[in-house]
């Protein structure tokens, strides 16, 4: 037992002993390794640094080489920048001076010009006194004997053409009593109804307001574009009114509204179906509008093609008279006053008729409605002494038959009664269309229509053609050209509508 507890006396310090010198040597061989190790990385760092060192002069090099061939360039660029200045100026002095050598000769060729007219006149003057020492005349003496020379010798001449003259004028003295009868004529005066710009069409109740407008207004912008009206729906009880300056229009939109309104279905489809309806039979009603109209003259003979365009006077109106109305009315004095002067009867009657077919195509056709008229009539193989009153209605065209007169005189008679026509409301009607043609103009427009009383134009383009940008830019564009050929008050508002349709159908 003693022994056991005496040999671990003696381990215990020995094993002591060797761990501490172990761990001695083990901390040493560290301290040397890691002196090894930083002296290696200060070595490695210290060659990394030189190498920066050396690539930072080489870039210093480069950027200073760069730097020189940049100023040179500089340099260069500056010295063939002062050889062109220059050279220009070598040029502009050069103009100059021969501006300058010009400049003297003309004014030395204007001395010698200015010399050259005076000895041409003094010369002149000599002359002209050596005659009148040779004739013993003066100028103005010499001008009486040779007139009193040439009256003598021509006397029988002059008498015989003054007396042509005079037959002349007595040929022409019935002709011209005729014609200062027929002017005379136009004091005549009668009432006449003027046509309104406005249409109301009546509602059976409130509730349809509503539904004109539909939701969000889809409806009625839908029937505003196919119609090209404005749809005033306001407080005014059980009505909405049509406005617009084609009565055309207003009258294609007043009839599908009715139809819309006792059918009940009001929606962006039917609305399209009922205006190509009613347009179908607005046209059936200007063709028995002309049919009528022929009839109740008592033109027989006209083709049934004229007939259809003269119908569509019914719905044209000219300073608020109604062409239709007017050109019957027209047709009605000009037979009276040929019957009671002796002209022909059915050339006067028959273009008193026609002298203003060309106002129903006036807004397709470039030109007056006088020449157009006559076009037409051409067209369709009238006879040229209704040709030429229908041309000539306005004199425009110098009348040269006494029923040229006649009708000429007859379109001054409907026109100048008392509430017949208003300059205001054709010179509106006329800017409104000039509106509508500017935009129509445009590549890439399918319709406009100009609304408000001409305070906006509606513009409908084509989608396929024409995107936003495209129609933010043609707004502009339009705007411009308005502003540039129109005269009118206030402002006017371009509204571009560009709409894509999808339809597709499910089976």
């Amino acid at each position: 037992m003693e022994s056991t507890l005496l040999l671990l006396g003696i381990a215990v310090p020995a094993s002591l002993a060797v761990g501490y010198f172990f761990r001695k040597f083990k901390a040493q061989r560290e301290t040397e390794t890691a002196e090894v190790n930083a002296k290696k990385l200060i070595e490695g760092a210290k060659a990394k640094a030189k190498e920066a060192v050396l690539e930072a002069k080489d870039e210093a090099l480069k950027i200073k080489e760069q730097a020189k061939a940049e100023e040179k360039e500089r340099r260069d660029q500056i010295a063939q920048a002062e050889q062109r200045l220059a050279k220009r100026e070598e040029q502009v002095d050069q103009k100059i001076e021969d501006l300058d050598k010009r400049r003297t000769g003309l004014e030395e060729h204007e001395k010698e010009i200015e010399v050259t007219k005076k000895d041409l006149a003094d010369l002149r003057k000599k002359q002209e006194e050596k005659l009148e020492r040779i004739a013993k005349l003066s100028k103005d003496e010499a001008k009486k004997v040779l007139l009193d020379i040439t009256e003598k010798e021509y006397k029988d001449d002059l008498l015989k053409k003054i007396k042509a003259m005079k037959e002349m004028v007595k040929e022409e003295a019935d002709k011209e009593a005729q014609k200062i009868l027929a002017l005379a004529i136009q004091r005549c005066a009668v009432d006449h109804t003027a046509e309104s710009t406005v249409t109301t069409v009546n509602l059976p109740n409130d509730e349809m307001k509503g539904r004109i407008i539909g939701r969000e207004g889809r409806n009625i912008r839908s029937l505003e574009e196919a119609t090209g009206c404005d749809i005033i729906v306001d407080d005014t009880p059980e009505a909405v009114v049509i406005s617009g300056f084609d009565p055309v229009r207003r009258q294609v939109a007043r009839a599908a509204l009715e139809k819309l309104i006792v059918d009940g279905r009001i929606h962006p489809t039917r609305i399209e179906e009922t205006v190509e309806k009613a347009k179908s039979e607005i046209a059936q009603t200007m063709k028995e509008a002309g049919e009528q109209a022929v009839y109740e003259v008592g033109v027989a003979g006209l083709p049934q093609d004229l007939v259809k365009i003269l119908g569509r006077l019914r719905f044209r109106t000219s300073y608020g008279q109604n062409v239709l109305k007017h050109s019957i009315e027209v047709a009605h004095l000009a037979s009276m006053l040929a019957s009671e002067l002796g002209a022909d009867v059915n050339v006067a009657k028959k273009a008193g008729l026609l002298h203003d077919i060309g106002k129903a195509v006036d807004h397709e056709v470039q030109g007056n409605h006088a020449a157009i008229s006559r076009d037409i009539a051409k067209k369709f193989g009238l006879p040229e002494e209704v040709i030429h009153a229908i041309e000539a209605h306005h004199e425009e065209v110098e009348p040269k038959t006494v029923e040229a007169i006649i009708v000429h005189v007859a379109d001054a008679i409907s026109g100048s009664r008392p509430g017949a026509r208003r300059e205001t409301l054709e010179s509106y009607i006329k800017r409104l269309k000039e509106l509508e043609n500017i935009a129509n103009a445009f590549d890439g427009v399918e319709k406009s229509y100009a609304i408000q009383a001409g305070r906006e134009v509606r513009i409908f383009v084509k989608p396929e053609e024409i995107d936003d940008l495209e129609a933010e830019k043609l707004s502009h564009k339009i705007a411009k050209k308005i502003e540039e050929e129109l005269k009118y008050p206030g402002q006017i508002k371009v509204n571009v509508i560009r709409e894509i349709r999808v339809v597709d159908f499910a089976k």
